[in-house]
C-alpha cells in the first residue's frame, strides 16, 4: 500500500505535492465589502481658480476650459478645469496633447453629496481604466465659491474597469510576486532587496518582507522615499485577503477586501 501511495503522489502535477501558500492564485477586489476611505478630500473653486489641496501632487490652476502646464505628475503635462454648470466641473489631464485622465464631478441639488465619473490611463499598455465614486459633503466651501468646494470623502465606489480590480499574486520560496491586467508587476524577494515596479510610470521600486503574523508586507519608494505601504493578508480559509493602502505622503488609508477566483 505504501508503494501504491508514492506512486500516485509521483504521477500528480508538482501544485499537488507542494502546497500552495495561501497568497497563490488571481483575487478580484468585492467592491460592496471594501470600506470606504475616512480621509476627506478637500477642494476649492473660487475667483476662477480650482484649488485640489489633497491631491498628489497638489493641483492650482485657472478654471478657464484651457490646459495648463502642471508639474511633478509623470502621467501629465497638462490639466484643464471646464467649469460645466454651477453644480458640475469636468477635469481633463493630457500628455504630450492625449488626453490621458479625465474627472468630472457633479454635486446633488442639496449639496450634501457627489459623483465622480472618472477615466486614467496611468499604466504601461495605455489601457484606459474607469470608473465612479459617490462622495459625501464633510464641511462647507467658503461662501461664494462654486458647489463643489468644501472637503469630501468617498461613501460608495460604484463600479471599477474590470482590469483594475483584479491582481494575480504568487508566493514561491523567497520570492513573492504580483502583477495586473494594465502591465504593472514585480518579483521581489523577501529579505527586503528593492526590485523595480516594471510598467509602473512613476518609476517605483518596491521591497516586501513577511511580518509574523504571516501577511506579507510591500514598501513602495519613489527617489529613495517611502511612498506607499500595503499589506496583503489572506484569511484561514483562503478564500478571501483584506488589502491595506497606506499613503506615507497624504496618511489616508485604503482598504480592499479580495475574493480568489
Amino acid at each position: 500500500m505504501k508503494g501504491l501511495v508514492c506512486c500516485v503522489l509521483l504521477a500528480l502535477p508538482s501544485p499537488f505535492v507542494r502546497a500552495q501558500s495561501p497568497f497563490d492564485g488571481t483575487w478580484k477586489i468585492d467592491l460592496a465589502e471594501s470600506p470606504a476611505p475616512t480621509t476627506p478630500y478637500a477642494y476649492s473653486l473660487q475667483g476662477g481658480v480650482y484649488r485640489c489641496m489633497t491631491c498628489d501632487p497638489t493641483l492650482v490652476l485657472p478654471a478657464d476650459g484651457r490646459d495648463h502646464a502642471v508639474a511633478g505628475n509623470p502621467c501629465s503635462d497638462t490639466a484643464r478645469i471646464d467649469v460645466v454648470n454651477d453644480r458640475t466641473i469636468l477635469e481633463t489631464d493630457k500628455k504630450g496633447g492625449r488626453t490621458v485622465g479625465t474627472s468630472e464631478m457633479t454635486v446633488t441639488a442639496d449639496g450634501n453629496s457627489a459623483t465622480v465619473d472618472w477615466m486614467e490611463s496611468c499604466n504601461a499598455n495605455r489601457e484606459a481604466i474607469s470608473g465612479k465614486d459617490v462622495l459625501s459633503r464633510v464641511s462647507e466651501g467658503p461662501p461664494g465659491s462654486h458647489a463643489i468646494s468644501g472637503a469630501w470623502r468617498i461613501l460608495k465606489r460604484e463600479n471599477r474597469s474590470e482590469s483594475a480590480l483584479v491582481v494575480t499574486l504568487k508566493l514561491e520560496g523567497n520570492t513573492f510576486s504580483f502583477s495586473d491586467p494594465s502591465g504593472q508587476s514585480y518579483a521581489a524577494k523577501l529579505d527586503g532587496t528593492e526590485t523595480p515596479f516594471r510598467g509602473d510610470l512613476n518609476k517605483t521600486n518596491v521591497s516586501v518582507k513577511r511580518l509574523k503574523d504571516g501577511s506579507i508586507e510591500e514598501t513602495d519608494k519613489r527617489d529613495g522615499r517611502v511612498v506607499e505601504v500595503t499589506r496583503f493578508a489572506p484569511t484561514v480559509d483562503r478564500k478571501t485577503m483584506t488589502v491595506a493602502m497606506e499613503d506615507k505622503r497624504t496618511g489616508t488609508v485604503r482598504e480592499f477586501v479580495l475574493r480568489r477566483q
